[in-house]
């Protein structure tokens, strides 16, 4: 007869082995490494079935290359990684961080015209996220703290 330290051992073992085990698998099935568009390329040169695989694609956004078609909900524009331009299609609303030269991850798939369809579109832009820098008591933004007196100590 086992004890019962065994089988909390045992039943442990179990549950942590099925818990590690869904983890793995739902990473591997939503977890997925995005591409340059030289990558791309280069995959969809290798084989051609590839234009029918969804797939997430980084890059920037070419500046200019931004239009909007009148309704708001559709955009057109260009995406290079510096070595290789897509243009690409988004519908959907697209983030305030959606400017020129923004870097952008897309998810979609290559259209057999050589055009990106994107169903997914991401945008970061890092110069809209920067702090601000600090005013100096000479600058007229400058407010000191109410109740506190240069030099004074507590």
């Amino acid at each position: 007869m086992t004890s019962a330290r065994t089988k909390f051992l045992i039943g442990g073992a179990l549950v942590l082995g099925t818990a590690g085990y869904l983890m793995a698998t739902s990473i591997k099935d939503t977890g997925m490494y995005y591409l340059t568009p030289t990558e791309l390329s280069a995959k969809l040169a290798a084989d051609p079935t590839f234009r029918n695989t969804g797939v997430k694609v980084g890059a920037r956004v070419v500046p200019g290359s931004i239009q909007r078609v009148p309704g708001g909900k559709e955009y057109a524009f260009r995406m290079t990684d510096g070595a290789k331009v897509y243009p690409v299609v988004y519908r959907g609303i697209a983030p305030d961080t959606f400017t020129d030269a923004a870097d952008v991850v897309v998810e979609g798939r290559m259209g057999e015209d050589g055009t990106f369809h994107a169903t997914v579109l991401l945008a970061k832009c890092a110069s809209r996220y920067e702090n601000a820098p600090s005013p100096t008591p000479g600058d007229p933004k400058y407010r000191q703290t109410p109740g506190y007196k240069s030099g004074a100590r507590a």
